[in-house]
């Protein structure tokens, strides 16, 4: 049985909470950083500008958009 990890950077768990399948919304992502959104939706400019491909999904009526991760830069991937 082999132990995950937690990812070392900001940055790795940002990656990994938006590569799971539902992804994350603003909220939850400014949340577990500690960041005001305006600090979130930078990091996720910052991502895309690294090459990473983010789809924004609206849920259903009245629930923020949920962002993940769909595809990644050539020398990043697994």
């Amino acid at each position: 049985m082999t132990q995950q990890t937690k990812p070392s950077t900001k940055k790795a768990q940002l990656i990994q909470m938006l590569s799971r399948k539902a992804g994350a919304d603003v909220a939850a992502i400014s949340e577990k950083f500690n960041w005001q959104p305006h600090s979130t939706r930078a990091a996720l400019t910052g991502l895309r500008k690294s090459g990473y491909v983010l789809d924004a999904e609206k849920p259903g009526s009245g629930k923020p958009l949920r962002y993940r991760i769909v595809d990644r830069p050539a020398a990043d991937a697994v």
